[in-house]
């Protein structure tokens, strides 16, 4: 499947009379838009031609749906009140937009050389992420929505599974509720995967679906681990990074350099 193809196959699944579609060519992504509200959201055909690999047309069902779910939300009326329990902070790349495609500055603070944190109203099958506007047109502070999102993402369950690869040891928190990667937040859950790991921490959040803990305990562990973050972060929906993290006293530092030496 050729990106090309891709591109005509998604054009001809979500072509909808109340839809524009605009096709980036640099950057090989498809903007969808609501002709309504104008607000919409962008898909990356190469992604899709990855996940295609795989999966086929459950890949293209899944963007088709996720595209759908997305538009429908940013048509509907939105609102804090009373949803207290269903705003979570999001993880996302340093090259993520701080602004919304009209301007609006969203609400977020810097997390890592790699990431940022966003915060996001929960809407089901889908969320919102907050921007300042939205927060002061319903009475709450930039703070309190802040501190709202992290004690909610402790509240999240954080059952793994886990894996050993050539003597190395790999937890998975793959739960597919958007907030997975959210879950490096929650410091509770760091120490107690430092209580468990007897060779070097490391944390990787390839994309928004999937928390990686590893327990480095030889050269090779790095090797996997770079192999490891570089697939997920190629198949994930929504892309975060593929520099994993080392976990020293309570902080986290990407360790490209180092997994390079380790391989060297």
């Amino acid at each position: 499947m050729t990106s090309n193809k891709m591109k005509d196959l998604l054009m001809e699944r979500l072509m909808r009379s109340s839809w524009t579609i605009e096709y980036d060519h640099k950057n090989e992504q498809l903007r969808i838009e609501d002709t309504e509200s104008k607000k919409g959201v962008a898909v990356s055909v190469p992604t899709v031609v990855s996940k295609w690999e795989d999966r086929k047309e459950g890949a293209v069902d899944e963007i088709v749906y996720y595209v759908e779910e997305a538009l429908k939300a940013m048509s509907d009326k939105q609102n804090l009140s009373g949803k207290e329990k269903n705003i979570f902070p999001v993880i996302r790349s340093t090259s993520f937009p701080i602004e919304t495609k009209d301007g609006k500055k969203l609400i977020f603070e810097e997390h890592t050389a790699e990431t940022r944190i966003y915060y996001a109203l929960d809407l089901g099958s889908s969320y919102r992420l907050i921007d300042l506007s939205f927060a002061e047109q319903e009475g709450w502070k930039e703070e309190q929505i802040k501190q709202v999102a992290r004690f909610n993402v402790r509240s999240l369950d954080y059952n793994y599974k886990k894996d050993i690869v050539a003597g190395n040891q790999f937890y998975f928190v793959n739960t597919n509720d958007g907030y997975d990667a959210s879950r490096i937040l929650n410091d509770s859950l760091l120490e107690k995967m430092s209580s468990l790991i007897e060779g070097t921490m490391t944390v990787a959040i390839p994309h928004q679906d999937v928390l990686i803990f590893g327990d480095i305990r030889n050269d090779k562990g790095y090797h996997i681990l770079g192999q490891m973050t570089m697939h997920f972060f190629a198949e994930g929906r929504v892309p975060i990074t593929a520099l994993p993290f080392l976990y020293e006293n309570k902080e986290l530092e990407p360790i490209f350099v180092l997994a390079q030496n380790k391989q060297e």
